[in-house]
């Protein structure tokens, strides 16, 4: 453990400027549950895909039933100490861009500014046909207005705001419309087989190139959006750090991997790094587990 400690020190020390990637993995211990294992097992239903719900109103009627129950867990969710600790990071001035590829939120309500949401975010719905936006929120109290037969709060909340229903309920499901042109809402988040807008792809690239260095936090890197950044990475001779409790696809391409208790290791090392002290010595440093 100590030789581990002593070469993420050392690799943070060289490398000034940082772009962070975070996964599912970095909000658990917020409650809110990871898509896979350690050993990248996928957990629970299928995801819905993009078409899916482009295309059929049943697969709609599912996703805003799920949704309407599992939202309330998101929405409260708090910031955890692995959230507080890359802020911290940021406040230091390492960070050039914080990549995330979870749509909860929770960077930017533990302080972070430099935050780039890769998969969208859940707080917000737009519509397909019009454009206009909405808050969550909003449509959440729409759901429960058109459906107060079914308007408890999900006990077992999946990734992103899903949760479990009853296929027989599914088909009950009022599916709220745009209130500006009766279109179709969907969230403003990218499903599983949609497209990751230009802008952002184009954003994390801008920031990957600036840097010096890529941390991944959180992340079996399954999803070819976050793995590419790791690619570009390692094409540009960047150092890539993964910290991360299962096995990641880019493990073959790590500069150095944290798997046992990955996230404590590293949160508790961010938080007790001197960064005030750049020419403080790492081997003065002390890490607690």
């Amino acid at each position: 453990m100590t030789d581990l400690v002593d070469a993420l020190l050392h690799i943070l020390d060289r490398h000034a400027r940082w772009v962070v990637l975070t996964g599912a993995g970095i909000s658990a211990d917020s409650g809110i549950p990871t898509y896979r294992d350690s050993g990248g097992k996928w957990l629970g239903a299928d995801p819905i895909l993009h078409q899916e719900f482009i295309q059929s109103p049943a697969k709609r009627q599912r996703y805003w039933g799920r949704s309407m129950l599992g939202w309330p867990g998101v929405r409260d969710a708090d910031p955890n100490r692995h959230h507080r600790a890359l802020t911290r990071f940021e406040q230091a001035d390492k960070i050039e861009a914080l990549i995330t590829q979870n749509v909860d939120r929770l960077h930017q309500r533990a302080g972070s500014q430099r935050v780039i949401d890769l998969h969208g975010r859940l707080d917000r719905v737009r519509c397909l046909d019009c454009g206009a936006g909405y808050e969550r929120e909003a449509i959440q109290q729409r759901l429960l207005s058109l459906n107060p037969h079914n308007a408890q709060p999900s006990q077992a909340l999946r990734p992103d705001g899903d949760a479990d229903l009853s296929d027989e309920l599914v088909a009950s499901i009022q599916v709220p419309h745009c209130t500006a042109c009766g279109g179709l809402l969907k969230p403003d988040v990218v499903f599983f087989g949609g497209t990751i807008p230009r802008e952002q792809v184009s954003a994390c690239e801008a920031a990957l190139s600036r840097a010096d260095a890529l941390l991944v936090v959180g992340s079996s890197l399954h999803v070819y959006s976050g793995f590419r950044i790791c690619r570009q990475a390692t094409d540009q001779g960047k150092p890539l750090v993964i910290a991360n409790e299962g096995t990641t696809r880019a493990d073959d391409i790590a500069t150095l991997k944290i798997q046992n208790n990955a996230l404590s290791m590293l949160s508790s090392l961010l938080e007790d790094y001197a960064w005030s002290d750049p020419t403080h010595s790492p081997n003065n440093r002390i890490y607690h587990a």
